[in-house]
């Protein structure tokens, strides 16, 4: 984006506006105008814009800043066709502005065309006044071509210009990331540390690269220095209290979410951490306390509503689980994970009918679908209704997915011997090895067939 100091010029809008409404056409130079199409720009009110650049243009035909500004819209507008004919015109006028090749960068990138892009960008280098912003653009291009040693190279040269770069260090422990270079973002963030003591942010991504290397003890000390840094710091404490929880000692992950949850807004995922924590305490009522407030605040949070209807699943308590499978379901619909819940519940409870309306929604909802579970229960569901046709559908539905599943198979045997399709059913039990056929046996729903089979 063209940068417009708006600190040293006041546009005058006012003016402008009034003359939109006499309809009368009043002289404005060129700064004027460019003041004005910046400040609907950073507005919004693009249609304004548009208006006060086709009468600047048409004031002032061969100021390239103003056609830099009407191509800038057109980016934004994606109509990159156009934008490229009026950067062409004013690069007639201003051939060696940095803008020029900045602005052909971005329809490059657009377009997917990024070693064009780079190539922009370089240009841009030779005649820009503040390369940090190049050098960040440089280092996204490369990383949307995975070269991460190349992105590493351009977001090394942000950070040396100014270490409160954050998102450049944010970008560059991405590319130590993919490198697997976790020494090199140590360095880093020690060099930053050297420079400035009290980077809170710094501390804190050493912290997280401490405890992804198990090194719980050098990380609780970078979280803490963080907290130092910022005592109002959140992420820490909670960084903390996740540490406490892969140790073990719980009360005191509970005692660093809590604390993260009094400085900062209320949040769903802390409260969940409390939640599993008093799940392991065995503090089943807090467990449940904590677990309604994670979803009370988010209640699109998948992860605690599935770790409560699991809770009251595992105690055969089908009636909370079932109450707090269609709660979660009004706000995540699409969550296959718990429509399978649903579905195993409503199983378990013998309401066949009910659960094949769930199985089948989340065959529906997925493509290619591989999940054999849900499969199986859909089928058996199917079989016990005595919906033999459906079921046989289904199954090879399933086959396209589940290539010679033993477990399907075998329901398919089931099926043909219910039909009286003795030797088709035969067929099908030859290609499964008797062992495994005995195991299936051992389900309740298929055990008369012992004789039989």
């Amino acid at each position: 984006m063209l940068n417009f100091n708006q600190d040293d010029f006041t546009p005058p809008i006012s003016k402008f506006e009034a003359m939109l409404k006499t309809n009368q056409v009043l002289f404005f130079d060129a700064q004027e105008f460019e003041g004005i199409v910046q400040y609907y720009i950073d507005y919004g009110k693009l249609n304004l814009a548009d208006r006060a650049l086709e009468i600047g243009i048409n004031q002032h035909p061969t100021n390239g800043e103003l056609l830099l500004l009407k191509s800038e819209i057109l980016i934004f507008e994606g109509e990159f066709k156009k934008s490229l004919e009026v950067i062409k015109i004013a690069e007639n006028f201003i051939p060696q502005h940095e803008e020029i090749f900045l602005q052909k960068a971005t329809i490059a990138s657009k377009s997917k065309q990024h070693y064009q892009a780079i190539e922009f960008l370089n240009k841009a280098l030779d005649f820009s006044e503040d390369q940090n912003e190049i050098w960040a653009l440089l280092g996204m291009e490369y990383l949307i071509l995975e070269d991460f040693q190349s992105a590493k190279y351009y977001f090394q040269l942000c950070l040396k210009d100014d270490i409160l770069d954050y998102q450049s260090l944010y970008n560059l422990l991405y590319a130590y990331d993919q490198l697997n270079d976790s020494n090199g973002a140590i360095n880093t963030l020690n060099s930053i540390l050297e420079k400035d003591p009290y980077s809170e942010v710094a501390w804190h991504q050493l912290g997280k690269i401490y405890f992804s290397q198990n090194k719980f003890k050098e990380a609780i000390t970078a979280f803490e220095f963080a907290i130092i840094s910022d005592d109002k710091f959140s992420g820490a404490y909670i960084e903390i209290g996740k540490i406490q929880e892969k140790l073990r000692k719980y009360n005191l992950a509970i005692e660093n979410y809590h604390i993260a949850l009094q400085i900062s807004d209320p949040s769903a995922f802390v409260y969940y951490k409390i939640a599993k924590c008093h799940k392991l305490l065995s503090n089943h009522t807090l467990f449940i306390d904590f677990i309604n407030k994670a979803v009370k605040v988010d209640p699109t949070f998948e992860k605690g509503w599935i770790s409560i209807i699991k809770f009251f699943i595992l105690k055969k308590d089908y009636k909370n689980a079932l109450k707090y499978g269609f709660k979660a379901i009004e706000s995540n619909g699409d969550s296959s994970f718990i429509l399978s819940l649903i579905g195993d519940i409503l199983f378990l409870t013998k309401k066949y009918s009910d659960a094949v309306i769930y199985f089948e929604n989340i065959i529906e909802i997925n493509k290619n679908y591989t999940d054999k579970k849900v499969w199986i229960n859909l089928i058996d569901c199917l079989i016990i209704l005595y919906k033999l046709n459906r079921a046989r559908v289904i199954i090879d539905m399933a086959l396209e997915y589940l290539t010679s599943s033993s477990e399907i198979l075998f329901r398919l045997a089931i099926i043909e011997l219910k039909l009286g399709n003795n030797k088709l059913a035969k067929k099908h039990l030859k290609l499964i090895d008797k062992s495994t056929i005995n195991n299936l046996l051992k389900n309740n729903l298929y055990s008369t067939y012992r004789n039989i089979v």
